[in-house]
């Protein structure tokens, strides 16, 4: 169904009118990147209209409910920097090749899940990275979801982030969806499968495809097609950083043909190009109120709020804050622009699962800033400026508990400057470090768990087969002395 210039124009000038007589549910309001989305890119708003076959109350409804969920989940923001990275780099899930039509293909390893070992919360946001990343990189472009399921049993069934998955393409993604490929889906997972497919959209149905090693080459480009799916190619998933090219830097009037990424795990380890630790920065911009990360239970959040404030007159700040554990601490908004002389609030929450008594003198977070000419920057703007551009100020800060107020070892200390010393860089390598080693351990953790769980069922059988075997023998010896007296 074709989409009019016209009903485009309409879609949008509604969604302004409703936007003028209705404030958005978080206080925030939506997202600038999003607002400009909508007043510039007719694309956009085309596939909300194609999404719901032209019906443009329908249209309006979603685009609204999807510009309250982005702002709420923060998917403007969500980068490399602020989500799990060994989840990125696992390949449970990551994209590859094309399909028939030239769409991206989105892989899910399904052998590779396990439901429930992983945190949920980080998993979404993980997908949401990828689901943002490939929108950006394919400018809207429709992905398949194809699901290798081979060898996959009921642990690695996870109906929770197969509905999830439903959920982004039926109310957030419109139109985003090209395909679901199921690769050799076992008969054991059928009667699940009907239960996903109740979750579909009628329209949808026509959507899944059932492929094997046999009829793959139907539905996905032969060149792409992996070995382990019965084709040539010997790929293996290595996570790339994405790309911004710095030509986007035009908004701070820094034109560049050269390609920037960070490849550093640690989110205190941004470093920008050669000559940032030797600057001197002679003018203070931004200062932090209080000079601390100081933790309060409040209700059942345990919170630290960050007050920044810009102290300059005529110049705009774009600010940044990283953690060394952004496993264990949610920021929001972890990154913004703060007018002259006008003050921004960060809070910071205890992810679920940590709490104080989880506190080390290896928590730390980095607030970071950069002047901005243009106050209305959209996300991918800024990003590259990030990407580019030379921080000027950066305050270190620790982290202690606001009710322990005579732990002197916790006293927290912020150091001022526009870059950092080697002291500073060697203290933020074993930072990096010692949290990965707590990473593994709970990896490992976690698998001896497993394996307990394991050998008390296998004992449990064992003793169930030696007692059925016991049994059986008396029954048989019983039997035999029967058969002897009535001989006698």
């Amino acid at each position: 169904m074709e989409t009019r210039v016209e009903l485009i124009a309409e879609l949008r000038e509604k969604f302004f009118k409703k936007l003028e007589e209705e404030t958005p549910s978080d206080p925030r309001g939506f997202h600038p990147a999003d607002i400009d989305r909508i007043k510039h890119t007719d694309d956009w708003l085309k596939r909300f209209l194609e999404h719901n076959e032209n019906d443009l109350q329908e249209s309006l409804s979603m685009l609204w409910e999807s510009c309250t969920w982005r702002r709420k989940i923060g998917a403007n923001d969500i980068s490399e920097d602020n989500i799990r990275r060994d989840y990125l780099e696992d390949g449970v899930v990551f994209p590859y090749g094309k399909d028939k039509d030239g769409k991206t293909l989105f892989i899910i390893k399904s052998k590779q899940h396990v439901k429930g070992a992983k945190d949920f919360s980080d998993v979404q946001r993980v997908i949401i990275y990828w689901f943002e990343r490939l929108e950006r990189e394919g400018n809207g472009n429709q992905i398949s979801i194809f699901f290798d399921m081979a060898e996959t049993g009921l642990s690695n069934l996870d109906m929770e982030f197969t509905k999830y998955l439903i959920g982004l393409f039926k109310s957030y993604y419109p139109n985003f969806l090209n395909y679901i490929i199921i690769f050799e889906m076992p008969w054991v997972l059928n009667a699940a499968f009907k239960i996903i497919k109740s979750w579909l959209p009628a329209k949808a149905i026509p959507k899944i495809k059932f492929v094997n090693k046999s009829n793959l080459k139907d539905f996905v480009e032969p060149n792409d097609i992996l070995r382990c799916w019965g084709g040539t190619n010997d790929y293996t998933f290595v996570f790339i950083p994405e790309e911004q090219t710095s030509t986007e830097n035009a908004i701070n009037d820094k034109l560049d043909n050269k390609k920037v990424h960070f490849v550093e795990n640690s989110p205190l380890t941004e470093q920008p190009p050669s000559g940032f630790g030797d600057q001197v920065n002679e003018e203070q911009f931004l200062s932090i109120e209080p000079e601390a990360v100081t933790f309060n239970k409040e209700g059942n959040e345990i919170i630290a709020r960050i007050i920044l404030k810009n102290i300059t007159t005529d110049k705009y700040l774009s600010y940044k804050v990283k953690t060394t554990s952004p496993q264990k601490f949610r920021v929001r908004p972890s990154s913004g622009i703060i007018s002259p002389s006008e003050r921004c609030s960060v809070t910071v929450v205890f992810q679920p699962g940590y709490n104080l008594r989880g506190l080390t003198n290896n928590d730390r977070f980095l607030v970071m800033c950069l002047p901005v000419k243009n106050s209305t920057a959209t996300a991918q703007e800024l990003m590259a400026i990030w990407k580019s551009g030379k921080p000027t100020e950066q305050h270190r800060l620790r982290c202690y508990d606001g009710a322990n107020e005579n732990n002197e070892v916790q006293k927290t200390y912020s150091i001022l400057s526009s870059g950092s010393t080697e002291e500073n860089r060697m203290i933020d390598a074993l930072c990096s470090k010692v949290i990965h080693l707590e990473e593994n351990c709970n990896k490992l953790y976690k698998e001896l768990k497993y394996l307990q769980i394991f050998s008390i069922i296998l004992t449990i059988v064992m003793a169930v087969a030696i007692i059925y075997i016991l049994r059986s023998a008396i029954q048989n010896t019983d039997l035999d002395n029967c058969h002897i007296h009535r001989g006698i």
